[in-house]
């Protein structure tokens, strides 16, 4: 029988046993529904999420949910929006409360003095032209001078069609700014014209994802077996799908059967009353989402699979890793 301790060598056993420890258990929760920018291919605008629910206002309603998200196991905030940084007495309000992390396109900087160590990250839609295109600024030239050198902060690099060949330069950029860097693929949600993925440009932005990795270990956060199965959308030979997906809420989870899915998973809308679908929107086409944490969830809740060579399950082990440096559950 193939065991975890079988399958591992000294130094791995160690690094699975770091992680086992951690039991994370994250929900995602709408901040507000308004945004300062207006990203073609933003899911939460795109979709009508930002219409679905009216934005609690009172901070006390805010504080009196996070403690109820604490009490049923919530030990991970996610915090996206809209623009969490148009209102952070409220990012304030789950910081003050349990691990909180902000996702945020930087054009507002969180004041360390007032969030010392929130990890933040930084979105970034390709190089300046695909960022003037698909958000109409350069948010780069912007977030890099606010957060440079920021130990708890990276950039979240979703890359598109036009990045291949270009991403070096970007993650250069980044490193010389002191930052690191995450990267996953446009989904193209709104369907912006030369910005749809084909199957030779997913391999060549795999190669390119690898090389990446290779050539700048110490800015790169990643791993090429998430390469491998966000330019596939194939783990373990499975098609990643609606019904594998584990990011779902749990409460609207209708699936029979249902998959390997993280435990009390909720996204929550910013009247801290509706729920959302799933990690994204309910108009995305399940079969062609790219969602980077979405895939790396897909793994991590699947280890069981994982179990039966020495490779599948360091593979395994990475993309775990990766997810907990991303949301600062161990070091970089």
């Amino acid at each position: 029988m193939k065991t975890v301790s079988s399958l591992l060598n000294e130094e791995w056993y160690h690094r699975y046993k770091t992680i086992s420890k951690l039991n994370i258990r994250s929900s995602i929760y709408d901040v507000t529904n308004r945004c300062n920018l207006r990203c073609k291919g933003c899911f939460f605008f795109s979709s009508g999420e930002h219409e679905a629910a009216r934005e609690e206002m009172d901070i006390r309603k805010w504080e009196d949910f996070i403690d109820g998200e604490m009490a049923r196991g919530v030990n991970l905030a996610i915090l996206i929006g809209g623009e969490p940084t148009l209102c952070l007495d409220r990012v304030e309000a789950f910081y003050k409360r349990l691990p909180t992390f902000c996702a945020t396109n930087g054009l507002i900087k969180v004041q360390r003095d007032r969030f010392p160590d929130m990890m933040v990250g930084i979105s970034l839609w390709g190089d300046e032209a695909d960022e003037k295109t698909l958000r109409g600024k350069d948010t780069f030239s912007i977030s890099s001078k606010h957060y440079a050198g920021d130990p708890h902060a990276y950039y979240l690099y979703t890359l598109t069609t036009k990045q291949i060949g270009k991403t070096e330069r970007l993650v250069k950029k980044i490193r010389d700014a002191g930052l690191k860097v995450h990267m996953q693929l446009l989904s193209n949600d709104e369907g912006v014209d030369q910005f749809f993925w084909g199957e030779e440009q997913l391999k060549d932005i795999r190669d390119e994802m690898d090389q990446m990795l290779d050539y700048y270990p110490d800015t790169v956060i990643s791993s090429k077996y998430y390469h491998r199965i966000i330019t596939t959308g194939k783990m373990l030979d499975r098609p990643f799908g609606w019904n594998e997906c584990p990011s779902v809420t749990e409460p609207l989870d209708r699936r029979s059967p249902g998959p390997k899915r993280l435990i009390g998973f909720i996204r929550w809308a910013s009247d801290l009353k509706t729920m959302h679908r799933c990690c994204t929107s309910e108009t995305r086409d399940c079969s062609t989402c790219k969602d980077g944490a979405a895939h790396m969830s897909w793994v991590m809740v699947n280890k069981r699979a994982h179990i039966r060579s020495e490779r599948d399950l360091q593979n395994w082990i990475e993309v775990y890793e990766m997810f907990a440096k991303l949301y600062q559950f161990i070091p970089w």
